[in-house]
């Protein structure tokens, strides 16, 4: 259970920077591709044991902005994963307008849907979530109202957010909180700047702005652990590099340069 949580929450915030990384152009691209691997790490061994794509589409009233994940063939037969992230955002006032999250994992399906809602400074989502643990059992489902003060957003549509970011201009330590919606409970997003690396990856030194991502409940409780990034300190600030901790050994998403 936790290697696939820490799996979606990672792909989730790779799927964050990215989508942010491409609007921070001062031209938006109609159509944008970009390829990742998925390792799973414990000690000496590392293998490839996932793969994920984002794609970034414009129309002339949203952005929308989509995640593929899915596992390699060989960890289907320990733990099989197919997931989709989709959002929805108006060009107009850059607020969210639709969620969803699509996964069958290990036989189980899951579908999330978020609608929101904005009034001035107010955020409601309303969340439907469909769950089914096995193919021939039936369709759960249950529905959820999220509130939230303050500039809100998805798993995807945080780009709003982070494409405000001068990395160049923070120092160690500086960060930034933003409210976000999954499709059961509100959570606070803290993006912490550690500072400036140089990141080697595929025998190509980058150098790289060193952030990490905390999610937070309530209270200040931590929902999950946190996640670091490694983002190419250019005009494109791709992620590059993300790896999130399990209770027995990583999981890493590294950027794949498209071959020239």
């Amino acid at each position: 259970m936790q290697k696939r949580y820490a799996l979606i929450r990672t792909l989730s915030i790779l799927a964050l920077l990215f989508v942010g990384a491409t609007l921070h152009s001062a031209q938006l691209p109609d159509n944008e591709t970009l390829n990742y691997k998925v390792l799973f790490k414990w000690g000496l061994i590392q293998k490839q044991a996932g793969r994920a794509t984002m794609k970034l589409n414009n129309t002339p009233n949203t952005f929308e902005a989509t995640l593929y994940a899915r596992s390699e063939p060989w960890a289907d037969h320990i733990y099989s994963l197919r997931d989709t992230l989709l959002s929805t955002f108006s060009r107009h006032d850059l607020a969210p307008i639709k969620y969803q999250r699509i996964a069958h994992e290990d036989g189980k399906y899951a579908h999330d849907i978020v609608e929101f809602i904005r009034t001035g400074n107010t955020f409601v989502g309303d969340c439907t979530r469909f769950r089914r643990n096995k193919k021939n059992q039936p369709t759960n489902i249950a529905h959820t109202t999220l509130k939230a003060e303050g500039m809100t957003v998805d798993m995807l549509s945080v780009f709003y957010f982070l494409r405000t970011l001068d990395f160049k201009s923070m120092k160690e330590g500086d960060s930034h909180s933003v409210n976000i919606f999954s499709g059961k409970r509100k959570e606070t997003l803290t993006i912490k700047f550690i500072g400036n690396e140089s990141l080697k990856l595929d025998n190509v030194t980058y150098p790289t702005h060193r952030i990490t991502f905390t999610f937070t409940t309530e209270g200040s409780k931590k929902s999950s652990d946190g996640i670091e990034t490694w983002i190419w300190a250019n005009e494109s600030k791709i992620p590059l590099k993300l790896e999130g901790r399990l209770k027995v050994g990583k999981i890493k998403c590294l950027y794949m340069a498209d071959k020239k």
